[in-house]
């Protein structure tokens, strides 16, 4: 009976410890992703709300991280030309994800390096990122400047009329 009790014990104490140090699948349950941009006639904005992430809660980080979004679910206010010409530029046919992965996301604020894979081209890129945690929420928002022409993206253009080279990236996402 003694070594039936101890084994129990034994049972309830690896339980108890493996449920505290086990890591925590996360996923998005909201993002918003927007792309701004110039061009000589008007600044632009194409915004997605619908994307998808994931990743593993470890302690403070969140490992195995990986975010994707349909190309072709950015939209501009300037309507389905400007639209359709983006889809063109970023190859959307061929390559309809925009991807990023990385291994490991520091809860805080931190640089972030990963894989990110837009129009077919994939480069190993840093951004500041910051994640807030509340309670099983993460909150995890990042802004990028960036270059089209970097991913080989030639800059939409009409009637002659390009947009520029740079733009600003943001990202939000809420995940638990």
């Amino acid at each position: 009976m003694k070594n039936f009790s101890t084994f129990k014990v034994l049972v309830m104490t690896i339980g108890l410890f493996s449920g505290l140090f086990s890591a925590q699948n996360i996923t998005g349950k909201s993002a918003t992703v927007s792309v701004s941009g110039t061009s000589p006639m008007h600044d632009w904005t194409m915004t997605s709300n619908t994307a998808n992430f994931s990743g593993t809660v470890s302690g403070n980080s969140i490992t195995n991280v990986k975010f994707a979004m349909a190309a072709k679910n950015l939209k501009s206010t300037k309507g389905k030309i400007m639209d359709n010409k983006a889809y063109n530029a970023l190859k959307a046919d061929k390559n309809p994800n925009i991807s990023f992965t990385a291994a490991t996301l520091n809860v805080g604020k931190s640089t972030l390096s990963g894989k990110l894979s837009i129009a077919g081209v994939t480069k190993t890129v840093s951004l500041p990122v910051s994640v807030i945690r509340n309670g099983k929420s993460y909150h995890i928002s990042a802004t990028e400047d960036m270059k089209m022409s970097d991913f080989g993206i030639e800059t939409p253009g009409f009637l002659g009329v390009h947009t520029g080279d740079a733009i600003t990236v943001h990202v939000t996402i809420t995940a638990n």
